[in-house]
């Protein structure tokens, strides 16, 4: 019996030998963790983050009945259309961030305001202000708004997203789904992230953090509640979370809402060279010890890269002293900074690591086209007088004028039975017809044809 008390009392005392030494660590890292709760931060910088409403109308095409009488078709004739375009009302929710409060500046995401004809902005305190759209990018899906109360705003700070590395914490603040202000937290998963749309400019901040319907346009902040990106996109099946979020670099959304405030628009600048990655295989071609990289496989004359003395065959390395991995990296970093600007790249030639400095200039061949809004019916559009017309150099793929059928490279006529011969005369007669639906003369390749738009 004493044996058996005596083999249980030890038991007893081995038991508590090993569990005093995990409560003992337990304490020692409680006490030592900085970070207790992030609610501190965020009491600073949720304030900052917003809720945007828009409304809107949307262009849907269908198709024209066969009985249009023969007498309207000939008023047209032989280009008259044979889809008719009609306006469906929206309604859509997403985010924002307060960047500047003296300003009322809200940046956001392009997507979120398409089409937009009135934007409603919900602080979280209760209020709603209205809010005028400043200027927007669809390539870089940026756009920045202005409130019309300034009283009482709170702001984020903006960090340097250069300095991000791969597994720091972040927070991801929005309105998923129209709930309401929603903090979620994760880290970094990946930078310079690219190819979910190959016609944009990428350069994704990637994380863990969920990121869902609604919090697009909503802050990604480091625990210092510094803004380090805009949340834009996810990608997981049906639109829902799988822990594969992405955000825009606060360094590119600098760039891109100085350009705007400026200018009142995206003042893109080009390098005027073409490449690729670089490859494996092009790296033992060319027997470069290196595997990152933005490859030149061609220099256009009398572009920037030319002057600056780019040649085929370099690698680009590094601008202003940042790494570049990829030719999509250097191509978004490009396509966000502003004409005139002079930039430095660190090149590889020849086994040679060499520095070249490059100002940066606009696409050649449309040194005068505006972006203006000269009608809404013509957002998203930019125009070039030309000899014959008003060229257009550029169009956005989900604009009204894309949709009733305006395509780039067509040259605008006239309006209606009205010859057009430039911008002013456009814009004169367009105001005429606010509300109206207008016959578009287009001159397209050899031929002829009216584009119903209004």
């Amino acid at each position: 019996m004493f044996k058996k008390k005596l083999t249980l009392s030890f038991s007893i005392i081995l038991m508590l030998l090993c569990i005093i030494p995990s409560f003992s660590n337990a304490s020692i890292l409680i006490k030592d963790s900085n970070t207790q709760s992030l609610a501190p931060m965020l009491k600073t910088v949720t304030p900052a983050v917003v809720s945007i409403a828009v409304e809107g109308k949307k262009i849907t095409k269908s198709k024209l009945p066969d009985n249009i009488p023969e007498q309207f078709k000939h008023f047209f004739g032989p280009n008259f259309p044979k889809d008719q375009a009609t306006e469906q009302p929206f309604a859509a929710l997403g985010s924002g961030v307060i960047i500047n409060a003296e300003k009322g500046y809200v940046v956001t995401n392009y997507h979120v305001i398409k089409d937009a004809d009135k934007i409603t902005v919900a602080l979280n305190d209760g209020r709603e202000i209205k809010a005028k759209l400043m200027g927007d990018d669809e390539m870089s899906d940026i756009a920045l708004l202005q409130l019309d109360n300034t009283k009482d705003l709170s702001q984020i700070p903006l960090a340097n997203s250069d300095n991000l590395q791969v597994g720091d914490f972040v927070v991801a603040i929005g309105n998923p789904f129209g709930l309401g202000e929603t903090v979620t937290s994760g880290i970094i998963s990946a930078l310079g992230r690219s190819g979910l749309n190959l016609e944009n400019y990428e350069s994704f901040i990637q994380t863990d953090a969920a990121i869902n319907t609604g919090n697009s346009g909503g802050a990604l902040v480091n625990l210092n509640g510094q803004l380090i990106g805009i949340n834009t996109a996810i990608v997981g099946p049906n639109g829902g979370n799988v822990g594969i979020g992405f955000a825009i670099p606060s360094n590119m959304v600098k760039n891109l809402v100085n350009q705007i405030v400026k200018y009142g628009k995206v003042r893109r600048a080009v390098l005027g060279i073409i490449g690729s990655e670089l490859t494996a295989d092009l790296a033992k071609a060319f027997d470069y010890n290196t595997n990152h990289g933005a490859f030149i496989s061609q220099v256009l004359p009398d572009s920037a890269a030319s002057k600056a003395g780019l040649k085929p065959g370099d690698i680009i390395t590094s601008l202003d002293n940042k790494k570049i991995n990829t030719f999509a990296q250097l191509r978004a970093n490009i396509g966000t900074m502003g004409i005139d600007k002079t930039i430095t790249l660190g090149i590889l030639r020849n086994g040679k690591n060499l520095n070249v400095k490059v100002t940066l200039e606009s696409a050649k061949g449309i040194p005068d086209a505006e972006t203006k809004e000269i009608n809404k019916v013509l957002n998203g559009t930019t125009l070039q007088d030309i000899n014959s017309g008003i060229k257009v150099v550029d169009i956005t793929k989900d604009s009204s004028a894309y949709r009733y059928g305006l395509r780039q490279n067509d040259i605008i006529i006239g309006l209606n039975k009205i010859k057009i011969n430039n911008k002013k005369e456009l814009e004169k007669e367009l105001s005429k017809h606010k509300n109206d639906i207008i016959a578009l003369h287009i001159k397209r390749q050899n031929a002829t044809l009216f584009i119903i738009m209004k």
